[in-house]
């Protein structure tokens, strides 16, 4: 059966949209701008899917991606016992960015972000999910949110940061350090 079966439906055309609870918002709502935000991190991410040669990596992007539809659902739903989003991926996401951050020499001061079509394009999605994470803070402040959604952003932040820096140098690239004197 369709869920989705009519696309242009006018219903925001005054600046209002619907949540997944039924409820109307002003398209400028926090938790509006938070789902745009967490939109925007998962179709970059898809974007990164796309362009990655990586193939023991992919179905481990996707897994990140459902993971982000499953915060949305939340956000969607503020006042619903939603649990999409599980404590268990926050584990994930620590269990790999430790696996990667073994394998790299400690860092020695700031790198700048760069690196090979891949590598930067990561760097990218580590400054989205940041911002989504703001926007996360926000949210919990006004009093909507789930005890997993910060930890789990923070965690996929960092995840970002090392898998840009494990694929640079698994790739030979080397990395550019922040000098301050420049």
């Amino acid at each position: 059966m369709s869920r989705i079966s009519k696309v242009i439906t006018k219903t925001g055309d005054k600046g209002e949209t619907g949540l997944g609870d039924g409820s109307r918002v002003s398209k400028s709502h926090t938790l509006v701008c938070f789902l745009g935000e967490i939109d925007e991190l998962n179709s970059y991410l898809g974007r990164v899917i796309s362009s990655c040669n990586k193939d023991e990596l992919v179905l481990e992007l996707q897994s990140i991606q459902q993971d982000l539809f499953n915060m949305g659902g939340e956000v969607s739903m503020p006042n619903s016992e939603l649990d999409l989003l599980i404590e268990d991926r926050v584990v994930f996401l620590e269990t790999r960015v430790n696996y990667f951050n073994e394998k790299l020499p400690p860092l020695e001061e700031f790198i700048l972000p760069g690196g090979d079509e891949f590598c930067s394009k990561v760097h990218v999605l580590r400054a989205i999910c940041r911002r989504v994470e703001r926007y996360c803070v926000i949210a919990m402040e006004e009093g909507v949110g789930t005890r997993f959604w910060l930890p789990y952003l923070n965690r996929l932040s960092d995840y970002f940061f090392v898998l840009s820096r494990y694929f640079s140098m698994k790739d030979g690239e080397d990395e550019i350090l922040w000098d301050r004197n420049k």
